[in-house]
């Protein structure tokens, strides 16, 4: 059976020990160290199109993720986090750069940051810090060199086409070069690609997420004595939604959501509706077994990558510097996976806006603390920041959780989640307004709805909810400068 003989790859203990103080103007300063180093690392690791609703930290206790459990077990799980927009450039732009999508420019896919756009890295302009990003990156000129970061480890071929014009499309990336060093021959139309899908179908020990694993822990024993800024960007458990652990799960053990066969109505909004007509009705088999099988091998692309991230977090205790590493896990954006008979990103619902957001801070707590109230990842770049002991630039626009998270200011605040046809503000009550521009709008209150069935927009009696959330809208769009007028239909 292959159950057993994964189970025997995970890894083993992380150490949960606290060795640093927070001073009182709220700068992370640490008191002791491995090997002296005075300034912490952070570990960023980061997945594509990952639910919430994947780890038993968010309530899903059939899903094996043994070393992701154990990081929550560690950390701050902030159980209701959001991205800015529900789309892949657009999230890991403000992932990186603490700005939303239509400040920083990359308000949509394979849109390129600008390099005077400036991320984590070269906000905290440091020398002393080793920089380095590995995967998937999204955000323009994909094997190249940028932004601040001095290893560049890249995994991505097919977005060559985007690349700006000074940039040779024939240069191949880190991941390309390994398969082929271990013999793979290039599988696309042209000769020269490995396809993802190629990819996918590949034994387990030359899969993406085994390829990140083994340059991070490569790049973890190299800067070992010295601070870094590490980020691992995983594709999965992005399309294609199959991976060598596809028989890990039985179907029969899949949990589907009490809103997989909610049927959208004339009042949802039309580009949802020809979505699950369309591209969802041609790609899947959308009846409930039909989801069960997709899923089962969407939960397998999810537990590939809980080995690798073991392995990593593994090689950071072995080396003892678990107790000087901020680490991040989180996704760019959720997944639909079946809810409301959808699947993929891009809409407004829970599902796809929500996202997984673990924080380690080993000097701030050594147990899982669980966070209610509504964060954006807009905020994790001044978090980051502040926990490095770095001034935000004032521009960022979003704010450090840490005061939060010590008890010294409430983390309660509107949320906004951006695309070009939509605009939403989850409020700190509770109701959320999806505003359309040239499509219906939606109104929904969590607190008794968390599914998102009940859309209140065009029901009689909620006219005075929608003018204040309306407003709510109007005043971070004046005060983010975001000039796109969306009245609501």
């Amino acid at each position: 059976m292959i159950r057993p003989l994964i189970l025997l790859l995970l890894p083993t203990a992380l150490c949960s020990g606290s060795c640093a103080k927070v001073n009182p103007d709220g700068n992370s300063k640490p008191n002791t160290h491995f090997n002296g180093n005075s300034k912490p690392n952070i570990l960023f690791i980061m997945t594509d199109q990952q639910q919430f609703f994947t780890m038993k930290a968010y309530g899903n206790n059939v899903i094996q993720t043994p070393a992701l459990d154990k990081l929550a077990g560690q950390s701050y799980v902030f159980q209701k986090a959001y991205c800015t927009q529900a789309v892949c450039t657009p999230s890991r732009s403000s992932l990186l750069t603490g700005l939303y999508p239509h400040t920083n420019g990359c308000i949509s896919n394979n849109v390129p940051l600008e390099e005077e756009i400036k991320t984590l890295p070269e906000i905290v302009d440091d020398p002393e810090y080793r920089t380095a990003y590995m995967g998937k990156w999204h955000l323009g000129d994909e094997v190249f060199q940028q932004h601040g970061f001095e290893t560049w480890v890249s995994m991505e071929d097919g977005y060559n086409k985007y690349y700006r014009a000074d940039k040779d499309q024939n240069v191949r990336s880190s991941y390309y070069h390994w398969l082929f060093e271990k013999g793979y021959e290039p599988n696309d139309e042209k000769g020269n690609e490995f396809s993802r899908s190629f990819a996918a179908k590949l034994p387990l020990e030359d899969c993406k997420p085994k390829f990140l694993e083994e340059k991070a822990i490569e790049y973890l024993d190299q800067v070992k004595d010295e601070p870094f800024i590490l980020y691992v960007s995983f594709l999965e458990p992005h399309p294609p939604f199959y991976g060598p652990l596809d028989n890990f799960y039985s179907p029969d053990e899949i949990l589907l959501p009490g809103n997989f066969n909610h049927k959208l109505t004339e009042d949802d909004p039309l580009s949802y509706r020809e979505k699950v007509a369309g591209e969802v009705a041609e790609k899947y088999d959308t009846t409930e077994q039909g989801w069960r099988e997709l899923k089962a091998k969407y939960w397998g692309l999810i537990t590939e990558i809980d080995m690798s991230v073991g392995a990593i977090l593994d090689k950071l205790e072995s080396l003892g510097l678990s107790d000087n590493t901020i680490v991040v896990f989180t996704a760019d954006h959720g997944e639909m996976m079946s809810s409301h008979g959808l699947a993929h990103k891009g809409v407004h619902y829970e599902e796809s806006a929500r996202i997984p957001f673990l924080l380690k801070v080993p000097w701030l707590n050594s147990s899982q603390k669980n966070i209610e109230e509504r964060v954006s990842q807009i905020d994790m770049v001044p978090t980051l920041l502040d926990l490095i002991g770095k001034q935000a630039p004032e521009y960022l626009q979003g704010e450090s959780l840490i005061p939060a998270l010590k008890g010294e200011k409430s983390a309660v605040r509107d949320i906004f989640v951006e695309s070009g046809n939509f605009l939403t503000v989850v409020a700190t009550d509770g109701w959320k307004l999806i505003l359309g521009r040239k499509d219906k709008s939606q109104l929904f209150n969590l607190n008794n709805d968390p599914l998102e069935i009940n859309n209140l927009y065009y029901s009689d009696g909620y006219e005075e909810k929608i003018s204040e959330l309306k407003n709510k809208i109007l005043k971070w769009q004046e005060l983010t400068n975001h000039n796109v007028s969306f009245t609501g239909e």
